[in-house]
């Protein structure tokens, strides 16, 4: 007999086999449930003051934030299970429907997707890591602080998820080579961290730090016909993000006190890696331009030409010269993301056009009379709470349709509405599930939960404060009126 069997017995389960059967099938029995539920409320009458297209678009909605939240669908078959049931559910027309999956926000998604592709498939961005750690990380201090504004500048114009991707590997070596230990050590916590709240931060300021703002935009766009440009988000988020990036690095240092004297070694390893990849190749160079480029089309031609036509032409010049392969943006690019935003998208355009996001705020308006700050104030919390449990997209899905409704019944400004969703949706510091950057630097083994919900529940609370000076005294100046 095979000696490891002797190390494993056999264990035989002795309950009914009734029994087993529902244990091993629960989820299946909740998509059951789960569906029976949706059909029987999908038969009901409607009431008093929705129509009937309108009553069948809030369950078909029910039942897909069900479906986001709990899991027991992949996001993307969510996506397109939804999408295929509004045409069939005599919603919307079935060409109407599929055609808002050309909504330029979609292509704005894709384009900067393979810009960032490009970026970290040539090796650029992590020349740029490893040329600023070793540059100013001279102490305990000045390295966390640069691990923790690069991640947050490399936000600006990357993906935060791919920014946490790319320094997580560069952080995982300089703990090696100082021999931190996992639970152990605060100062490897402080480096890890780091990495989390500058992703996290940064992603907020621009278009690019993650894939909410474009989609955002996008249903603002759809839904009512105006727009936020590149310039003008920008200048609204950058007046939370500059004081959040002082508060932010300065709570860390508070929670998690560098317990080591000198990081020679870990810049030692950092040097030695940089020298090893040589001087910087044509295709980083290239790389560089286009972005360059593009930011720059983004803030002074994104008005007139449109923020998708800019990336998707940056895109082409990178298949131009040959820098990226198709090959190398389909593992990049998250399709299933993008199959969501165009999801999200269309069950938006279905809550407006059938009447029913404005049943939601009218029902809201007059069970909760609160003046347009208050109720500015409660979407935001309820957005940034929200965003700690499920995908901040699923939380710009969920509340800009009655966001939007809300905006146009109490007279707010609609880019308000849509800022007031979009920048709590991306500070999500709690909770592992809360957004890539989180789970990543958690998968490291050197943090444990608590070390992150604590520290994440008081900058949390500082950036929905900040989100609301923001939003009474200085946006006014931008025209950003409520």
């Amino acid at each position: 007999m095979d000696p490891i069997s002797l190390d494993k017995p056999l264990k035989i389960d002795t309950r009914p086999i009734w029994l087993i059967v529902m244990d091993r099938t629960v989820r299946y029995q909740v998509l059951a449930g789960i569906l029976l539920l949706t059909v029987i409320a999908y038969k009901l009458t409607p009431p008093a003051g929705l129509t009937a297209a309108g009553y069948h678009t809030l369950v078909l909605f029910g039942f897909t934030i069900f479906l986001w939240v709990s899991g027991l669908l992949p996001i993307a078959a969510t996506a397109l299970l939804s999408v295929v049931m509004l045409p069939l559910a005599g919603i919307l027309p079935a060409k109407q429907t599929y055609s808002l999956f050309g909504n330029e926000a979609v292509f704005f998604i894709l384009g900067a997707f393979i810009l960032g592709a490009a970026m970290a498939g040539t090796g650029l961005s992590s020349r740029l890591a490893r040329a600023m750690l070793v540059r100013f990380g001279s102490t305990p201090r000045r390295l966390a602080l640069t691990v923790f504004l690069l991640a947050a500048g490399l936000s600006f114009c990357m993906s935060e998820h791919a920014v946490a991707a790319m320094l997580f590997p560069v952080v995982l070596e300089i703990s090696a080579s100082l021999g931190l230990k996992p639970g152990k050590s605060t100062y490897a916590k402080l480096l890890f961290m780091s990495i989390a709240w500058g992703c996290i931060i940064g992603g907020i300021a621009t278009y690019l730090g993650g894939a909410r703002a474009p989609l955002a935009v996008g249903m603002l766009r759809e839904i009512s016909g105006i727009d936020i440009d590149f310039f003008d988000w920008s200048m609204a988020a950058i007046m939370i993000v500059l004081p959040l990036l002082s508060i932010g690095f300065t709570l860390l240092l508070f929670f998690f006190p560098p317990d080591l004297a000198g990081v020679e070694d870990g810049l030692r390893v950092l040097n030695r890696k940089r020298l090893e990849v040589g001087k910087i190749s044509y295709d980083e160079i290239i790389t560089a331009l286009v972005m360059v480029a593009t930011i720059s089309g983004w803030v002074f031609f994104g008005r007139q030409l449109g923020l998708a036509a800019i990336a998707i032409l940056g895109t082409a010049v990178l298949f131009t010269f040959r820098v990226v392969s198709w090959q190398r943006i389909e593992e990049y690019v998250n399709w299933g993301i993008i199959l969501m935003y165009g999801c999200s998208i269309a069950l938006a355009s279905a809550l407006e056009k059938t009447g029913a996001a404005l049943w939601l705020a009218n029902k809201g308006l007059t069970t909760f009379p609160l003046t347009p700050f208050a109720i500015i104030a409660l979407i935001s919390l309820v957005s940034i709470l929200l965003t700690e449990c499920i995908s901040n997209a699923a939380v710009i899905a969920i509340l800009m349709p009655i966001g939007l409704s809300l905006a146009s019944g109490l007279g707010i400004d609609p880019r308000v509405m849509t800022l007031s969703i979009a920048l709590p949706a991306g500070l999500a510091y709690c909770l592992p599930m809360g957004t890539p950057a989180t789970a990543i630097v958690f998968g490291s083994g050197f943090l444990k939960s608590r070390d992150m919900i604590l520290p994440g529940v008081v900058v949390m609370g500082i950036s929905w404060l900040l989100f609301l000076g923001s939003a009474w005294f200085v946006w006014p100046l931008l025209g950003l009126k409520i």
